[in-house]
């Protein structure tokens, strides 16, 4: 059971991470230029008006005011006000959640569904043709940016093809599934390359450890081996892998909500910056850093499950 503690002490851990990730987004939020009541009011408004509008906000206050005003409503389980959607921050942000977890877990999904055989090609093909052929196609994969690979998917399948919708969510489930197709395929192509390096190098090391070598000397097929000996155990760098690059992910889907006009938080962040909205910049950054404190935590729990050497 001791190596289980950590699942009581690492949330203690995340504490002053999540603390410090508050603080900068405090700062840099503040540091973009414009004044979020003059934004509001347009380049009319009189002076007046910004000053009721600051003050009925809390912006006239010194920025270290605000900003414990700012950790006194997060530990109320509250966000503030939205200057501009004039609704909780914690309530707008829970009408945006869905669109951008299921684009997350689809594109995560799709990736795993792409990555598993070309990495399985390659390593078992080392230095091959279709070895090289992989390792070609995932490096033009890291290359591309997701904006650029977005638009050319929706050039290709949308415009020219019409198979795919070109922005929207959707009403039905079926629906939904339909207009997230490319914007998952345009994560899920730029992860499935990160994915695929890691996991074929495993894979590599896997089929050459004394654990296979020792199963192919009982008679045991190829197939077996592999299966049995060489996925379990490269399994365990991609997990980790793919929680450090949850942020890199996370980042990638803010770009292609606005890509693809997909109404989620990344969407949500992008305007909430356009109008100076710092509530909102900061409620989403903070369920942000939330969500990759989580799957960090929880990429170690899969560590510690599936290989019993590990101790965290």
């Amino acid at each position: 059971m001791h190596r289980y503690r950590f699942v009581l002490y690492r949330p203690l851990q995340f504490l002053p991470v999540l603390f410090g990730i508050s603080a900068i987004t405090f700062v840099l939020v503040r540091l973009i230029p414009g004044d979020p009541a003059r934004v509001l009011l347009g380049t009319r408004a009189t002076p007046t008006a910004i000053a009721n509008i600051r003050a009925q906000y809390g912006l006239d206050e010194p920025l270290w005011v605000q900003y414990f005003y700012f950790i006194g409503n997060l530990g109320q389980g509250e966000m503030g006000k939205s200057i501009l959607y004039k609704i909780d921050v914690l309530k707008l942000i829970a009408t945006r959640l869905e669109p951008t977890l299921a684009l997350v877990l689809s594109s995560v999904v799709l990736s795993i569904l792409i990555a598993m055989p070309l990495s399985a090609i390659a390593a078992r093909n080392r230095a091959r043709t279709p070895d090289h052929a992989v390792r070609i196609v995932s490096t033009l994969g890291i290359g591309f940016p997701p904006f650029w690979l977005g638009l050319m998917l929706i050039i290709l399948f949308s415009v020219r093809l019409g198979i795919f919708p070109v922005s929207g969510y959707g009403d039905s489930l079926g629906d939904k599934l339909y207009h997230l197709a490319l914007p998952s395929l345009t994560v899920a192509l730029s992860l499935s390359a990160v994915l695929t390096r890691s996991l074929r190098a495993a894979m590599v090391q896997a089929l050459e450890s004394d654990v296979a070598t020792a199963a192919r000397a009982r008679g045991m097929p190829e197939s077996t081996v592999f299966w049995r000996h060489v996925l379990p155990n490269s399994v365990v760098p991609t997990v980790n892998l793919l929680a450090v690059n949850i942020g890199w992910l996370i980042g990638g889907t803010v770009v292609v909500e606005s890509v693809f006009a997909l109404p989620g938080m990344g969407q949500l962040l992008v305007r909430a910056i356009f109008s100076r909205d710092y509530m909102v910049v900061q409620g989403v950054a903070m369920v942000f850093a939330c969500a990759t404190v989580l799957v960090n935590f929880a990429a170690d729990i899969v560590t510690v499950t599936v290989d019993p050497r590990v101790t965290l």
